[in-house]
């Protein structure tokens, strides 16, 4: 008896997601371990300048193409915004544990959902909206303003998901006129050309290893994207999501037995329940769109 392949794909789903949050937390290793040792925005340039190595062929074929004006300035936009929130999480990354970065980051979804809401005309039911709030319990579980003193290097990851989010917006808005190779490729371009005046406003001898380590970051960072693409192909995202909440477990075992960092429970119990809210919202809609559509009732005489 030959076994039905598909019957398998929910596993492969949550291996190659599985290998995704691996790829994310040595991405976070590397940058938490080189810290203040390149300024940020020289790290961040000289990360996407690695990336842009990787996409090139795809851009020489990309650049050639006709788009309208407002593809063209979602391009931009969404470039910008990636930078901004790509300088903020360097910053975060190399001030606070790689735990805290890693547990505020995950409130990139929310502020997805909420944006979708506002910008894009997308429903926000009484669901999404108690998931919400479950959620920024979670995030102040992570910080807990007046019992614990929050750093600089928390407000700046605060900053990222916000802007990481509306960078997301951008590109599910560039998605309905571009492929997403398209939409990452002209994301690397525009991000590299936004970094390069801040990085050379700011630029430091940087010695061989570190441009090499940095070169690791955008290889674990291309492979990661990569994996997490192939994990939403072969199974629905309800069932690949709950997987992401792994990268946290990682990234405190990486700040303890690497950094010395000791996991903070708060840290993780609220990451825990901000990824708990983004996987009912998940799920909720996963449910919703199996639903059966009936017809409208002009639709039904023929």
């Amino acid at each position: 008896m030959i076994a039905n392949p598909k019957a398998n794909r929910p596993l492969i789903g949550i291996l190659w997601m599985l290998a995704a949050t691996l790829c994310f937390v040595f991405v976070n290793i590397i940058v938490h371990w080189m810290g203040a040792s390149v300024p940020v925005a020289q790290s961040a340039f000289v990360r996407f300048a690695w990336g842009l190595i990787f996409v090139a062929p795809a851009l020489n074929r990309i650049l050639r193409r006709g788009y309208t004006r407002e593809v063209w300035v979602l391009f931009g936009l969404r470039g910008v915004l990636h930078a901004v929130a790509v300088v903020l999480w360097f910053y975060a990354m190399t001030h606070i544990p790689i735990a805290d970065v890693t547990a505020i980051n995950y409130l990139n979804p929310i502020v997805v959902t909420v944006g979708g809401a506002l910008l894009l005309g997308e429903g926000l039911a009484w669901r999404r909206i108690s998931a919400i709030g479950v959620a920024l319990i979670g995030a102040l579980i992570i910080l807990r303003p007046g019992v614990r003193e929050i750093e600089p290097g928390h407000i700046a990851q605060l900053g990222a998901a916000l802007f990481f989010g509306a960078a997301y917006l951008s590109a599910k808005r560039l998605t309905d006129f571009v492929p997403a190779s398209t939409v990452v490729a002209m994301m690397t371009l525009v991000v590299t050309v936004a970094l390069a005046p801040l990085a050379l406003w700011e630029w430091q001898p940087i010695s061989l290893s570190a441009t090499l380590w940095l070169g690791a970051v955008a290889l674990f960072a291309t492979a990661g994207h990569y994996a997490m693409t192939r994990a939403f192909a072969a199974a629905p995202v309800s069932v690949t999501q709950p997987v992401i909440f792994l990268q946290l477990v990682w990234a405190a075992i990486a700040g303890w037995t690497i950094f010395g960092e000791v996991p903070d429970p708060y840290v993780i119990l609220g990451g825990g329940i901000i990824i708990a809210s983004v996987s009912y919202m998940t799920w909720r809609e996963s449910q919703i769109k199996r639903r059966p559509v009936t017809p409208p009732a002009p639709a039904t005489k023929l």
